[in-house]
């Protein structure tokens, strides 16, 4: 679970009766809060608002407790600021309408850019494999998270609406999609089961990582945009508790200042440590001129979401030359003042006299024997590590253990997650009182883990190393790595080797040269180009349940404008997102190799077809050494013409109107089905072999007499389609930026047909320029301008060229009767006809070994990838290269529109014997 609590834990909200003036919803039953005063309860931390009768069945904690419940702490993977309609914050439960605010890629939290330093940090911990635990005595457990429910969601055990569009309310798990009241959650079986996606979901507790520095965001691959230079929120826009994080730069206006000696307030800046003073960052607290010490200490530690003891801390006079502690009575009247600058006071721990108090100490994965969420150890100023080792062993139950074997970990968890190895000697006492110096919340926010010394996942760390030249040697690419790195971080194994792509794996035993070479790398650059590099996971083929194939998706960020990075992002919070790989780093490559000791699994390409042919491609250079060879594959297609998809029934084209989990749906059902793959040799003649040919060094290869090698999936065409998709091809070169769109890239295909039929025909009478024999017979050829191999029913964005079926000498086709179709074009209009339904191609012959002589240069293009080829030879034969895809059954077109939690439906059976209990006190999270 995201939030350890126990059934008797207080949320620990500081609620104070409030008169709201316009329409307020109760966040914990979401209903309207009725009256004319006092309607209800706000906390004056996290705002939480509250009706009088929910107040004792309330079981969302406060922000200020929240991240004192997390068992362990996992950082969020935050996105580039941004303005997000519809959702609410998580800490200050407000809406992030019109405000810069930031979510994680991960899992679905969000807030505002002020609030990011009161974040919980408990996003989804997606590598829990334990090395002494088989797979039955493993648990997933729920990862609730509240409020911002899809629309129309409904509880699981209740069967009523727990979403609302008001407020930050309901519960929501972060693996299963399980949507619950608040007050529900404990009513859920214990057990998380992944819900719908279970079939096609990598476990958890099936992917190991070494301990290391590195964050998430350097492993999944989630490239951090950031921004410095952000417009921070007005200072009208005030929390309920009156305090506000601004720069020094900002001051109210005189009239505020007047209005507020009118009421007879005060306006106070509060700076939480030195820290906070070097940051120059604090929050505005607003108190009674004749308020005391007391309330305006507590007053104070609200506003940085401390839940300290008052007897603890104290308030001191920014100000003033010594620091004055503020005293009773009228403390503010004391406060010293500067011209045009509000009074100040710094929040302090009380360090004096206080040489004894309590810290944190939690188990990390220290085996099934530990079964304790965390100890208190007290502890004084000369207590060092070694004893707290020591006496959390016996806490722990591990008694005889030896304490050599441990280490004791620092982990801090102020905006984000920081850990440090501690050295025997230090003392975490003394070192508690240092923090609380520079942050009152950064010493409660301080813990400590005790963990093996020796890592049990291992000390193995591969990094996928990429942008190298490609096709040089395995001296040359060491030579490169050696200069980079120098003699200090040599890796303890190179390969596999990717000669073609310029990648490679490398391999450490030691996990802290590894972060070092990481980092090294990763600024470097070769040839004025960055390195690409990753450090990869670890998949634990035993801990994968039987019957699960889990499902290793590629997405191309580029393709379909932005609905690439909205796709990605919503696999991410869908599946785990170790298995969701950006195909703008590495390529496919570094998800093959993560996968390569997977038994069974499926792949799903979000792309268009040259996306597709590019994993297929990749699988067959790395599926030999893989255990699963040959894995189906799904397409979510994103680009222009989808020909392949078309044929597998996934549509023209995805537009984004779908929820991304039918997209999911769909390929748990989908049935396998073989595509044939066929492979096209070019020859140059030899008077012409000085001549090189265009080429994509990434569609084929080119031996040393000259002859190039392709694998075509889809269709291989010569003449006057081939020279249209070579204009458009150039044009996108020379403009990229300005082919971000279906419609845009079919309008210039138009237009570009239109000047073809006034310009000079290059491709007139091509059937004199070119031979065609088909399974070793001449083929006789009318006058044409343009000749079609179709290994597939559809061409030039879902046209089929072959036309219906009708009573001739040719057999029905389709893609995996070892035979590909021979069609020809008469001209421009001929080809426009086609593409718009009206007429067909003519019906030339069909084949399994298809040889054309050129006479002379023409364009060419394989699967759309286009080039003039010189005179010479070309050979179309079948490839001994498989591909297994995934089609879309027809069941799924007749999917009815579902508005229950559509990641529930197969787990309702379970819970027809609950019963809601609305006066639970209970606290799930």
């Amino acid at each position: 679970m995201a939030l350890q609590q126990t059934p008797a834990s207080p949320p620990a909200h500081c609620f104070v009766k409030r008169t709201f003036h316009k329409p307020v919803y109760c966040h914990h039953c979401t209903d309207l809060l009725w009256g004319i005063i006092g309607q209800g309860f706000t906390c004056e931390v996290c705002n939480f608002v509250v009706h009088d009768k929910c107040m004792k069945t309330v079981v969302s904690p406060c922000s200020s407790i929240a991240p004192t419940l997390v068992k362990t702490p996992v950082a969020h993977c935050w996105s580039e600021p941004l303005h997000l309609r519809r959702r609410h914050c998580n800490v200050c439960r407000k809406k992030l309408d019109d405000t810069w605010a930031v979510k994680c890629e991960v899992c679905e939290y969000y807030v505002h850019v002020e609030c990011e330093d009161f974040t919980v940090p408990n996003c989804k911990d997606c590598a829990t494999f334990v090395p002494d635990k088989s797979l039955p005595q493993v648990v997933q457990k729920h990862h609730w998270r509240e409020g911002n429910l899809p629309a129309n969601s409904k509880c699981l055990v209740d069967k009523k609406t727990c979403w609302t569009g008001e407020c930050l309310a309901g519960m929501r798990c972060e693996w299963c999609g399980y949507t619950v009241h608040a007050m529900c959650a404990e009513k859920v079986p214990a057990d998380c089961t992944f819900g719908l996606l279970e079939p096609i979901m990598l476990p958890p507790t099936a992917v190991s990582i070494p301990r290391t520095e590195v964050p998430m965001e350097a492993i999944i691959g989630v490239q951090s945009r950031r921004k410095d230079t952000l417009s921070p929120r007005s200072i009208s826009e005030e929390f309920t508790s009156g305090d506000y994080k601004v720069r020094d730069a900002e001051e109210p206006t005189r009239d505020k200042t007047k209005d507020r000696d009118e009421k007879e307030e005060e306006v106070v800046k509060v700076f939480d440590g030195n820290s906070s003073l070097r940051r120059r960052m604090f929050r505005l607290v607003t108190v009674p001129r004749a308020v005391s010490v007391c309330d305006f200490l507590t007053a104070a530690m609200r506003a940085f979401h401390v839940p300290q003891e008052n007897s603890k801390t104290y308030l001191t006079d920014a100000y003033s030359a010594d620091e004055t502690e503020l005293t009773d009575p009228l403390p503010i009247t004391k406060l010293t003042r500067r011209d045009g600058k509000r009074p100040a006071v710094f929040l302090r721990y009380r360090e004096k006299d206080n040489n004894e108090g309590c810290v944190r100490v939690y188990p990390s994965r220290l085996g099934a024997a530990v079964v304790m969420d965390h100890t208190a150890l007290p502890v004084t100023s000369t207590t060092c590590v070694s004893d707290v080792i020591v006496h959390a062993l016996h806490k722990f139950g591990l008694p005889d253990a030896n304490p050599d074997d441990y280490r004791l970990v620092e982990v801090m968890l102020d905006k984000g997650v920081s850990e440090r190895v501690m050295e025997p000697d230090e003392r975490p006492w003394e070192l508690l009182k240092a923090v609380a110096r520079d942050s009152v919340r950064q010493m409660e926010m301080t813990r400590f883990y005790l963990q093996l010394t020796k890592d049990p996942h291992g000390s193995s760390i591969a990094l996928f190393v990429g942008s190298l030249p490609p096709n040089l040697s395995q001296r040359q690419y060491e030579n490169i790595l050696a200069d980079i790195l120098g003699k200090g971080y040599k890796y303890s194994s190179i390969g596999p080797i990717y000669y073609e792509y310029g990648s490679m794996v490398i391999t450490y035993e030691d996990s802290d040269l590894a972060v070092r070479a990481f980092y090294t790398l990763r600024e470097s650059c070769y040839d004025d180009k960055n390195l690409l590099v990753m450090m990869l996971p670890n998949i634990q083929q035993h801990m994968i349940p039987e019957g699960v194939q889990p499902l290793l998706v590629f997405v191309n960020v580029k393709s379909g404008g932005c609905q690439g990075l909205e796709l990605i992002t919503s696999f991410r919070k869908l599946l785990n997102p170790y298995q969701v790989f950006d195909l703008d780093n590495g390529g496919p490559l570094p998800g093959l190799y993560v996968f390569r000791y997977v038994k069974k699994y499926k792949i799903l390409v979000c792309g268009g077809d040259g996306t597709i042919g590019w994993v297929l491609q990749c699988l067959d250079n790395v599926g030999q050494d893989s255990e699963c060879q040959h894995p189906a594959c799904a397409i979510v297609p994103l680009g222009t013409g989808n020909d392949l998809a078309r044929v597998l029934r996934w549509g023209p084209g995805y537009n984004g109107g779908e929820d991304p989990i039918n997209l999911l749906k769909d390929v748990i059902d989908a049935e396998d089905i073989h595509l044939d793959r066929w492979t096209v040799v070019f020859h140059q003649d030899e008077k012409v072999e000085d001549k090189q040919a265009q080429t994509n060094s990434t569609a084929g290869s080119t031996s040393e007499d000259n002859t190039q090698i392709f694998v075509m999936n889809n269709y291989f065409g010569i003449g006057i389609e081939a020279e249209l998709c070579l204009d458009f091809h150039n044009a996108r070169e020379e403009n990229p930026n300005k082919f971000n769109s279906r419609l845009h890239n079919k309008g210039v295909y138009v237009k570009m047909g239109l000047r073809k039929m006034v310009s000079r025909k290059l491709c007139k009478d091509l059937h004199k320029e070119i031979r065609l024999e088909v399974d070793g017979r001449p083929v006789e050829l009318p006058p044409l301008e343009g000749v079609i191999i179709l290994n597939i029913l559809s061409w030039g964005s879902g046209a089929n060229p072959w036309g219906p079926e009708k009573d001739d000498q040719f057999n029905k086709p389709n893609h995996w009767d070892g035979h590909l179709e021979v069609v020809g074009v008469t001209g421009i209009v001929h080809l426009g006809q086609i593409q718009s339904g009206l007429r067909s191609a003519i019906r030339i012959a069909q084949g399994g070994h298809i040889r054309i002589k050129l006479n002379s240069e023409l364009p060419v293009q394989v699967d759309g990838e286009p080039w003039n080829q010189a005179p010479g030879e070309v050979v179309v034969l079948k490839s001994a290269l498989k591909a297994n895809m995934l089609k879309k059954t027809s069941k799924s077109k007749l999917r009815r529109r579902n508005t229950e939690p559509s990641m529930v439906a197969n787990e309702q059976s379970k819970l027809e014997t609950i019963r809601p209990d609305p006066a639970s006190t209970s606290h799930p999270l």
